[in-house]
This record gives structure tokens, C-alpha cells and sequence, in this order.
């Protein structure tokens, strides 16, 4: 079952931007974000746990999560969103749009929708407007335009929750497991494929019972499609336990890629199907993926390759790499606490870090030009002491980090001594998003050609469906950080999965090195790693080309002597 959690953050964080258009102050704003974000990292379930031991959830908060886990919700919000209409509310989901414009876009010219937005735009009834230039003109419609392109799709992350949620609710499967794009790891999933063995009957009667299907758009006793309260369509197919390795790969695609084996099979005098592989009626493959491969005359090809884009020529060249895996990271390299913009104490991560096993972890929080989050030196350095007792109580290596911020010109935080100290450093660009190519380009080279800077976080700075990357010359940068070894980053969180995987696959290409990173600043964000393990596996990433499968030893000379 999912956690309670994420269902109630996600509320707080709509009540506290419709608080917003509606005029709340932005103190109260504030403390319903930050209640939003204690709530999801809390390490333990909302049902079982005491809510008035959460940071930021106050006594009023806390009446609203009792009422959310009685039923399902909280009046005042069902309040406010009776008072914004749905189509301004979908008008806060375009990057670049906050809550009280769209608020004031609606009330001013009666604007009500993204659609509607884009047409007053074009039509020019926004001219003159305060806070509406011709740049936020522009800016507005790429949004609106990507939002119309992301349709219903959703980022990796709600589309795995809500998969392993139903394959945990479904009862008496035989064998379960999803398909389709999610297990190829993309990072939008547009709809959820489930295959499962077992007695038709008692599958689809669960499937179509469960409490957060909204709608029942087909049923039968082979397939089941059905709609959620997240949204997302899912699709159950019930399959012969003979017939379920054929259905996973067929299920799985990608269209290409299947397309190619198909055409292997044709050459062959054989017919591939989700029911298997035939040679005139009789079935040559069925059972698993790799009988079915195998058959065809290839080595197994793992999910996240299949996407017809040299996997198949790699696999008959026998060359298909040994991608790297969950199990073959060593440390995370960028992670948060409460000193910065955590919710969870440096003691509590680095518990929850030895309790998946690393044999190393880096603490990075933020450094002082984020002004907001008031580090200091003085703060650095008092955090530096706690590292030893807790190495000893808790039997990992720590990294005492930084993540720094990128200026527009390129510098970063602290001079160069002080930087000289830290075990890693993480450089970001959290600022000035809009900057030209060539300026976007050169703030990278400067950053890169800085010998205490070890690792660019998320390096395009993009948040799936809120906000663009960064424009910039990547192919210039790449070839930069292949000279300088500077490590890019892959940062899991899954509105980022950033680097995407196409600029991966182009950057290993050029001899860059990368790092696998959660970017957590919760307990329970250390999870995320996967997704960011998935793209490195899109990317052709073997172990050797992710500096956090090394020793500990091995990281810090290759960090330390570029």
C-alpha cells in the first residue's frame, strides 16, 4: 500500500497554493510547504505513527492529517478548491506561473485555462499587464506547451508508487510484474502495463475493486483497463504461466525494438508473438525472456536498452555492456540535512545510509550564496566534528561535502582553501536559469576548469513538467569535463532524473565520468537512487563509468587528483 505520506503532502502543497491565489499570507504559505515536505520524509507511515512528533506539523496541521486519514481529505481544501475553478488551478502547473498570477490573470481578464492563457497571449491582451513582458510571453507559451505535450504522463517516480501499489494490493497472483515503458525505466510513464498469472476471474474482479480506481474503461477476462485517482490508466493482463516470459518481453517494448526481433524471426521462418515464439504451430520459447532471445540467436537484452538504438547490433556483435546496477553503488555522494533544507537529522541519514549497506556517505549540504538556507562556515565545520563519533557508532566511511552554487559567471562558494578541506563537492546552478547558451555554456566550462569542484549537480537543472533545462552547449561541456575529469551527475530525485539519458549516452561517449546520487533530504529519498540507476542504464553506464561503484580510496584519489 502506499504511504499515507506522499497522499497528504501532495494535498498540503495544493491547499497551500490555492491559500496562495486566494490571498493567504505568505507566512502560512510557508509553513504548510514546509508541513508538506516533514510529512513525505518522515521514514514512518502517517497511520502509524504519533503526527504531532513530525517538524513543522502544528496543532492545526495535525487536525488536518486526522481528517485526511478519516476520509481521504480536508474540508478546508475542498473549501478552496470550490472557489478555483480546476482549469486556474491546472494554469499553476505551467512553469513559470505561480498561484497568485494565474489568480490575478483569471479575476483581471478572466482568463481560466492554459489554453485559454496561450490564446489571450497571442491575441495581445496581455500587452501592458504588470509582471507580463515580452520574455514571460515567451516563456509562458513554451510552458504551456509542454504541458500539453506531457498530456497525462507522469514522472517515473508516481507511476512506480502507484505500480508496486497494485501489485501489492492484488490477490492470489501467480506470477506479477510490470511492463511497458516503466520497467524500460523511462523517465514519464504515460500509462501502466501489469501482467500476471493466475485465476482470471479473482484478478480482475480485485483489480477493478480497489479503492483508487476512478473508472473502469474495459474489462474482460484476458485484459483490464481501468483508470486511477492519480489519473493514470492501468492495464492488467492476465496471461498463461507458459506464455509469461513471451508476454513480458512483447509488453515491455519498446515498439522498435520488438519491430527488430520480428524481423529476426521472419529470416528465420518463425513467428514471435506475446504468446511466444513459433516455428509453424509449434512453440520454440515461451516461458522466459531469455528463452525467447536465446531462440532468436541473442543474448538477453536488458529493459532499459530496448529502444532499438544499437542494442540489437551490440547483442549480435556479442558486445552488450554489463550495465551497472543498484547493488554495484558503493556510497550516495549528495545528500541533505536539517542544517540546510532537510527534514531529518545528520544522524538519522546517515542510519538510514548504513542501513542500505554503503560502504561510504556524503553529506553536502548547502553552501552560504543559497542565502536562504543561512549556512555558514562556522555551521560547515561544526558539522565536520560529528563525522568521526558517527563513523564509529554507525561503521561507514563519511564524506564531509558541499554543494555549491554555480554563479553566472562561473565561481562558486568559498575560496579556494576552504574548499581544499572538503571531501567532495557538488557544484549546481540554482540561479539564472535563462541565461544565453554561450553564457549558460561558459558558466559550465568555469565551473568544470575549478580543480576543488568534483561533481556538476543536476546538471540541466530541469524538473519534469515544472521547469525547462538550461540551455547550453553540452557537447562543449562534456568534452571539458572528459579534459579536466570533472564527475557529472545523474540525480535520481524523479522530477529530475537529470542528467536525462540521451545527454548520458553522448557524454560517456566522450570519456566523461559520472556519479549516481540520490539528492535526498529525507530518509526515505535515499530510495530514489533506483531511478537514477535506471537512467545510467538507458545510458550504456557500466561500473567502471560511475565513480560511486568505486572504493572509497579509489573515489578520493581520482576526486582529489584531477
Amino acid at each position: 500500500m502506499a504511504r499515507a505520506n506522499d497522499e497528504m503532502a501532495a494535498l498540503l502543497e495544493e491547499y497551500a497554493a490555492l491559500f496562495a491565489m486566494t490571498g493567504g499570507d505568505a507566512f502560512r504559505v510557508r509553513s504548510y510547504q514546509k508541513a508538506a515536505r516533514s510529512i513525505a520524509g518522515h521514514p514512518d507511515d502517517l497511520r502509524e505513527t504519533d503526527i504531532r512528533k513530525i517538524p513543522n506539523v502544528g496543532s492545526a496541521i495535525t487536525g488536518k492529517v486526522e481528517e485526511f486519514l478519516r476520509v481521504g481529505t480536508f474540508h478546508q481544501l475542498e473549501r478552496l478548491r470550490a472557489q478555483v475553478p480546476e482549469g486556474v488551478r491546472a494554469m499553476t502547473r505551467i512553469p513559470s506561473l505561480g498561484p497568485k498570477k494565474a489568480m490575478a490573470l483569471f479575476e483581471d481578464l478572466g482568463i481560466d485555462s492554459p489554453e485559454a492563457l496561450a490564446e489571450a497571449i497571442r491575441a495581445g491582451r496581455l500587452k501592458g499587464l504588470r509582471g507580463f513582458g515580452a520574455k514571460t510571453e515567451a516563456n509562458l507559451l513554451r510552458g504551456i506547451e509542454q504541458l500539453a505535450t506531457a498530456g497525462g504522463r507522469v514522472h517515473i517516480g508516481v507511476a512506480m508508487a502507484l505500480a508496486e501499489r497494485v501489485m501489492a494490493d492484488l490477490p492470489a497472483a501467480g506470477r506479477i510484474a510490470y511492463a511497458g515503458s516503466l520497467r524500460r525505466m523511462k523517465e514519464t510513464i504515460g500509462d501502466i502495463d501489469i501482467l500476471a498469472t493466475g485465476d482470471s476471474a479473482t484478478l480482475m474482479g480485485a483489480f477493478t475493486a480497489l479503492p483508487y480506481v476512478t473508472e473502469v474503461i474495459a474489462s474482460g477476462a484476458a485484459k483490464t483497463s481501468v483508470r486511477t485517482d492519480a489519473g493514470l490508466q492501468i492495464d492488467l493482463r492476465v496471461v498463461p504461466e507458459e506464455s509469461f516470459g513471451a508476454a513480458m518481453q512483447y509488453f515491455t517494448g519498446s515498439q522498435a525494438h520488438n519491430i527488430r526481433l520480428r524481423e529476426i524471426a521472419v529470416k528465420q521462418g518463425r513467428k514471435l508473438s506475446e504468446y511466444g515464439l513459433f516455428e509453424g504451430s509449434a512453440v520454440i520459447a515461451s516461458r522466459t525472456e531469455e528463452d525467447v532471445y536465446e531462440a532468436l540467436g541473442l543474448p538477453w537484452v536488458p529493459p532499459p536498452l530496448r529502444e532499438d538504438t544499437g542494442e540489437i547490433e551490440a547483442a549480435l556483435r556479442g558486445e552488450l555492456p554489463v550495465l551497472v546496477t543498484e547493488a554495484d553503488i558503493r556510497g550516495d555522494l549528495h545528500t541533505h540535512t536539517d542544517l540546510t533544507d532537510g527534514v531529518a537529522s545528520i544522524e538519522e541519514m546517515v542510519a538510514a545510509a548504513a542501513a542500505r549497506g554503503y560502504e561510504y556517505y556524503a553529506i553536502t549540504d548547502h553552501a552560504p550564496d543559497l542565502a536562504m538556507q543561512r549556512m555558514t562556515l562556522e555551521k560547515a565545520l561544526a558539522q565536520r566534528e560529528l563525522l568521526p563519533g558517527l563513523e564509529k557508532r554507525h561503521g561507514l566511511r563519511l564524506l564531509h561535502g558541499t554543494e555549491l552554487n554555480i554563479a553566472p559567471d562561473g565561481s562558486v562558494d568559498w575560496p579556494a582553501e576552504v574548499l581544499a578541506g572538503f571531501d567532495v563537492t557538488v557544484a549546481s546552478v540554482h540561479s539564472h536559469f535563462t541565461q544565453s547558451r554561450e553564457e549558460m555554456t561558459r558558466r559550465f566550462i568555469a565551473a568544470c576548469e575549478n580543480p576543488h569542484v568534483h561533481v556538476i549537480g543536476h546538471p540541466t537543472t530541469r524538473k519534469i513538467g515544472k521547469r525547462q533545462p538550461v540551455d547550453a552547449d553540452w557537447d562543449e561541456i562534456f568534452r571539458v569535463c572528459a579534459r579536466t575529469g570533472t564527475v557529472l551527475e545523474i540525480d535520481a530525485y524523479p522530477d529530475r532524473n537529470d542528467l536525462p539519458a540521451d545527454l548520458v549516452r553522448r557524454a560517456r561517449g566522450l570519456g566523461v565520468k559520472f556519479s549516481i546520487d540520490s539528492d535526498s533530504h529525507a530518509v526515505p529519498h535515499l530510495a530514489n537512487l533506483r531511478y537514477g540507476v535506471g537512467t545510467a542504464q538507458r545510458g550504456w553506464l557500466t561500473p567502471d563509468d560511475v565513480v560511486n561503484t568505486w572504493p572509497a580510496d579509489r573515489l578520493l584519489a581520482y576526486l582529489h587528483g584531477r
